[in-house]
């Protein structure tokens, strides 16, 4: 079994304070022997009017940081999303727009698998922001993502994603194993929802689902409800924490999962009439 770490941070539109925050929780998850550590969304800036300005002049050096920490620390590391002024394919984002992008980053500092954040967060809620219009500064990507990591086949989402479960269907059936959803839920919308659909994509898919959130106050009247947990293939929690900064390890149990799956197989049984 090999152990995973979720890195619960609470970002703001400081990039140096957030960076220290990332390598001092790495640090932490190395020593207690994780192979694999999942930040949150929006860890590096949270600050959408900047989102523009990191892609074009901060994300080489941010993304060649974690690289270099990788390999230093002997480490995979998900970056649970990052700006960027290109698609998957590479082409530009008309500007101010950007791609909300999760990159995986291998124990060698190479980029083995990027994401592009698929549903965009258009909501009115009940906190002092009130209002989240994702999609005026931020482009939809196209493409489900499923990597072979040392923990397992590992599938890709980001935060709003969590909502749709036809997208963590379409992970299962592409093999895979285990689901990050690096997150900034909010305080109001996790208080109610957070744990319930982790561990509803869970037991639907029997899936390992890592739920890696920010976990705090941002500034601007922002909040994020934290609660970072890691729910196995049953729906049961196996580790979580509460709100501010901290460290969830466990371990991933291939076995636990194949036996889950073997007992019940419901992708076997999932009726295929189109409705």
């Amino acid at each position: 079994m090999k152990r995973v770490a979720l890195l619960q941070m609470m970002s703001t539109a400081d990039l140096e304070s957030n960076l220290e925050q990332v390598t001092g929780l790495l640090r932490q998850a190395a020593e207690q022997g994780a192979v694999l550590a999942v930040l949150p969304e929006n860890f590096a800036l949270m600050n959408t009017e900047g989102l523009r300005a990191f892609a074009e002049t901060e994300l080489d050096r941010v993304v060649s940081l974690l690289c270099a920490q990788a390999v230093d620390l002997g480490i995979w590391i998900l970056l649970g999303s990052v700006p960027m002024s290109t698609s998957e394919q590479g082409e530009p984002v008309i500007a101010p727009r950007v791609r909300a992008a999760c990159l995986l980053i291998d124990s060698l500092g190479n980029i083995r698998a990027r994401y592009d954040k698929l549903h965009l967060f258009d909501v009115d809620v009940a906190d002092q922001q009130k209002t989240y219009r994702e999609s005026a500064f931020v482009d939809a990507g196209e493409e489900l993502v499923v990597v072979d990591t040392p923990v397992g086949a590992l599938g890709l989402s980001i935060c709003y994603d969590l909502r749709f479960p036809e997208q963590y269907q379409g992970l299962r059936e592409a093999g895979a194993e285990l689901i990050a959803v690096p997150s900034a839920f909010t305080h109001v919308t996790g208080q109610a929802h957070w744990d319930v659909l982790l561990r509803a994509r869970a037991i639907e898919n029997q899936v390992y689902i890592l739920g890696c959130n920010q976990g705090g106050a941002h500034g601007e009247g922002r909040e994020s409800w934290g609660h970072s947990m890691i729910v196995d293939p049953w729906g049961s929690p196996i580790a979580q924490c509460q709100k501010g900064k901290g460290l969830v390890v466990a371990e991933i149990d291939l076995e636990y999962l194949a036996d889950i799956r073997q007992k019940m197989p419901v992708l076997a049984h999932r009726h295929r009439t189109g409705f």
